[in-house]
């Protein structure tokens, strides 16, 4: 068994930024001179909370470079706000500068207000991120006399003629851990002899177990399809070394008075997180709905039926043209 540190404390306002930032990284440095084996970091925007999350790929290849002996995975990587070009560059450099030690958790996402920030329509987001990935094995793939990866999903567009810079340190590409919620995505993990990230997403509560009955499910299904693949002893168990779920209540103080009152404040500060984020998610979601009604009275002005134009061809005028 291995153990890991999840760096994901939260800021309530601006000012707290900074500080923040250097306690993250003091954090890590006490991990690291601990023992513990990796460091995972999250991906989200626009949630008022979590300064380096917005780019945490950026702050961990700073950590990568004072701390060159530890793993660095993501938990998890929203693979639809990506565009797929920039999602393989830069998993290739982390993938160089940590020596292939690198751990890939990837996702749909779980939050409309990041989904609209980046152009996403949230209820395409499991679509968008399974030809996301799709595409990013295109570019992983892809010699410079290769035919162009045409890129057309939803938001993200382009076409890539040449080779992706720099190439992977690791075989193929660094290793991909599929949140194991889905069939689909735990099948993903389990033919390529993956990693699996093993959710529960129940609110944590002191003293509950909850939370372990969905890891054992999880786990079950992954570990049964990850055996029914037909890989050999070695691949089996250097996935399972890394199959990693994140628990969220363990605190350790000097007397259990002093770890339940200090994890009582922190689980209603990460209320008073949640409650906020649910509140700008229906301001998003008012603001997609407000957007799909001036379009759909639009088409309606112009005598066209509603039902015949979706909001989704708004991002592309020719193909809505052609449509017509």
């Amino acid at each position: 068994m291995r153990f890991s540190v999840f760096l994901n404390a939260r800021s309530m306002a601006p000012e707290q930024d900074r500080a923040l930032i250097h306690h993250l990284t003091n954090h890590a440095e006490r991990a690291a001179a601990l023992g513990f084996d990796a460091l995972f970091l999250p991906d989200h925007h626009f949630n008022g909370y979590m300064p380096i999350a917005s780019d945490s790929y950026m702050f961990a290849s700073y950590l990568a470079a004072k701390f060159p002996h530890m793993h660095f995975g993501f938990s998890v990587t929203s693979v639809p706000l990506h565009h797929p070009v920039r999602f393989v560059e830069r998993i290739n450099i982390l993938d160089q500068l940590t020596d292939g030690k690198l751990l890939v958790g990837v996702g749909s996402g779980t939050t409309p207000e990041e989904m609209i920030g980046f152009g996403v329509d949230y209820r395409d987001a499991g679509a968008i991120s399974e030809k996301n990935l799709a595409l990013a094995e295109q570019l992983w793939a892809k010699t410079m006399d290769d035919p162009a990866v045409e890129i057309d999903n939803g938001p993200h567009q382009g076409r890539v003629l040449q080779r992706i810079a720099p190439a992977a340190y690791s075989e193929g590409h660094a290793r991909l851990m599929p949140v194991a919620m889905k069939e689909s995505s735990a099948r993903r993990a389990a033919e390529n002899a993956w990693p699996a990230f093993i959710p529960a997403f129940t609110p944590p509560q002191i003293g509950g177990t909850e939370p372990m009955k969905h890891v054992a499910k999880f786990f079950g299904i992954y570990r049964t399809m990850l055996e029914a693949a037909g890989h050999s002893a070695d691949k089996i168990a250097r996935a399972l070394d890394w199959t990693t779920h994140t628990y969220q209540l363990v605190h350790v103080a000097d007397s259990d008075e002093q770890a339940r009152d200090e994890m009582m404040a922190i689980l209603r500060a990460y209320q008073d997180a949640i409650e906020r984020e649910a509140e700008f998610n229906a301001r998003a979601e008012i603001k997609r709905r407000e957007q799909e009604d001036r379009s759909h009275a639009q088409c309606a002005d112009r005598g066209l039926d509603r039902h015949l134009v979706p909001v989704r061809f708004a991002r592309n005028g020719g193909r809505a043209s052609q449509a017509l």
